[in-house]
């Protein structure tokens, strides 16, 4: 009787590429690029264009000397959070008090009916805190976390692509962009959405190449049909605390979360599948997409709530306030709330009610922002439809009519000068990013190339959900959660130009040229936006030559 030798586990490859190679095994494509490029070149290169980014947007970012735009808010409720712990109501003229140089006595006795949360007013009261409540105080903490995604976005691109020289590019061009730079000197709240959507993505991705690792060593021939199980994720922890921050900023991150959080459970099946699994997606929901709810959806949740903490110990505040101020019950239709009327609790009683009064809050911020603005218009409000070709900029500031001698003014007699801040994107930068935009879409579907898919998720669920609300004033600034996959989109797009050989050859040549061209476009039309961007001053003719479109103005 003879024995039969046993069976030895046989990697198969999978298939092959459009040229006919054969794609690597699992193992292989686990193991990635981690060591490809040096990461202390990588580093140094990021922490670089990183300082550039800090200098561009710290430099007079004291001007212009006022609340600009949605500053009013959002400075004076960060003051209020810093000196009291909630948002107090502030007295008349208290803008005009803060800048004459009068920080105190500005509140009146009830709070104040906030409408977004409060994790970015936390940051510029942090800037407050360091530097005084005056504009530089107010933007400063805005400077540092859009110079931070900046070293972000270089270690992001750097990821996704495997290209040191790519994430540095991209890292360049999202500092040269408009939008990114002027919001990264005011003192709103969208730029620290922004960069914590980015953490919670790079996080992501981050997460899929170290599920494939643990995944790939764990399977063996002895695995059951299911694969390896994998529970501790650690990378989709650090998601859910990114993107429980992103949603403590402004709610509108639930969106990306959703998609995002669908894409780690079709990956982890991909993954699974690679390994021979049968029915992977089917049975990655149960194995992966369980753990993972809980390692993204719920650490964020716990998070969300925890940004409320200075909400929750002045929730009596709250309360009394539905008694004798109809702020509080007008977008709830007039009701107070019930625990306005019931006993103080105390221990975890106290806890809970506290709980129920947030949640009675948020319901009558949600009809705020659902039906109270349908209503409403604004000069610098635009459709989302147009978003991404730059079709209505925000005039954030502007000073008009200097007159000849004024202000350093020279413009020629019977002119004026002026001076503006333009919430407008870098044009070359957004067109270039649609063209790039089609492409990605194009080798996600065809090539089914994961990367690109990461751009085209990126944009799909920071951009698309605002087309339900285009009947309300919505600002073209909100895309700037948009901006980072698109650039994304383009050094993809510049990657698949250049090519992956190293060696000489027209088609590398050609690439080159044409990745390297739209670069310096950018960066010359970055010089060109420079002044309106910034406050400097101009003349009339200088300021119509960068006013490209009447709907501009």
């Amino acid at each position: 009787m003879s024995t039969a030798a046993p069976l030895e586990q046989e990697t198969v490859p999978l298939s092959r590429t459009s040229a006919g190679r054969e794609v690597p095994p699992a193992r292989e494509r686990a193991r990635g690029w981690r060591s490809a490029e040096d990461p202390i070149i990588g580093w140094t290169g990021a922490v670089a264009v990183t300082l550039l980014a800090f200098f561009l947007r710290v430099w007079r970012l004291g001007t212009p000397h006022q609340f600009s735009f949605d500053e009013t808010y959002y400075a004076k409720d960060a003051w209020s959070l810093l000196n009291n712990g909630y948002v107090r109501a502030y007295v008349d003229e208290a803008d005009r008090t803060i800048l004459n140089g009068q920080t105190t006595g500005l509140w009146k006795d009830e709070p104040s009916m906030i409408v977004h949360p409060e994790v970015g007013k936390w940051l510029i009261a942090l800037g407050e805190k360091a530097f005084g409540m005056d504009p530089f105080g107010w933007r400063v903490a805005a400077a540092v976390v859009g110079s931070l995604m900046v070293l972000l976005m270089c270690r992001f691109v750097r990821r996704v692509t495997g290209s040191t020289a790519l994430g540095l590019v991209g890292g360049l061009l999202l500092s040269f962009d408009g939008l990114h730079l002027v919001l990264s000197r005011l003192g709103l709240l969208d730029i620290f959405l922004a960069f914590f959507l980015l953490c919670g993505v790079h996080c992501i991705v981050a997460d899929r190449a170290w599920f494939r690792d643990r995944l790939d060593r764990r399977t063996s021939a002895s695995s059951s049909g299911w694969g390896a199980r994998v529970l501790w994720r650690p990378w989709l922890v650090a998601a859910g605390v990114s993107f429980g921050l992103a949603i403590g900023t402004k709610w509108t991150a639930l969106y990306p979360l959703a998609a995002f959080g669908v894409l780690v459970w079709l990956w982890s099946a991909g993954a699974r599948r690679s390994h021979g699994v049968r029915w992977a997606t089917a049975k990655s929901a149960l194995l992966d997409g369980v753990p993972a709810f809980f390692s993204l959806v719920l650490v964020a949740l716990v998070v969300y709530v925890a940004s409320w903490g200075g909400w929750l110990a002045h929730a009596a505040e709250y309360e009394q306030s539905t008694l004798s101020d109809s702020q509080f019950t007008q977008y709830g239709g007039g009701k107070q709330w019930p625990t306005a009327t019931e006993p103080d609790a105390t221990g975890l009683g106290e806890v809970t009610q506290s709980l129920r009064s947030l949640a009675h809050y948020h319901h009558d911020v949600y009809m705020f922002h659902a039906h109270f603005l349908n209503d409403s218009t604004h000069i610098y409000a635009s459709k989302p439809s147009g978003w991404l070709l730059m079709n209505r900029p925000v005039g954030v500031d502007a000073q008009l009519d200097i007159q000849p001698g004024t202000q350093g003014c020279e413009a020629p007699p019977g002119s004026n000068c002026l001076r503006q801040v333009l919430l407008l994107g870098n044009p070359i930068l957004w067109w270039g990013g649609c063209l790039a935009l089609l492409f990605a879409v194009a080798m996600w579907a065809g090539a089914r190339d994961w990367r690109f898919g990461v751009a085209v998720v990126g944009v799909a669920s920071t951009w698309l959900p605002w087309l339900l609300y285009d009947d309300r004033p919505i600002f073209i600034f909100y895309a700037i959660c948009c901006l980072p996959f698109v650039v994304l989109a383009i050094t993809l797009t510049m990657g698949k130009l250049i090519g992956s050989s190293r060696a000489p050859s027209p088609r590398r040549t050609a690439g080159v040229t044409v990745a390297g061209s739209f670069f310096v476009l950018v960066l010359v039309n970055f010089a060109w936006f420079w002044p309106i961007w910034t406050d400097v001053l101009l003349t009339h003719a200088e300021w119509v030559n960068r006013i490209w479109f009447k709907r501009w103005i």
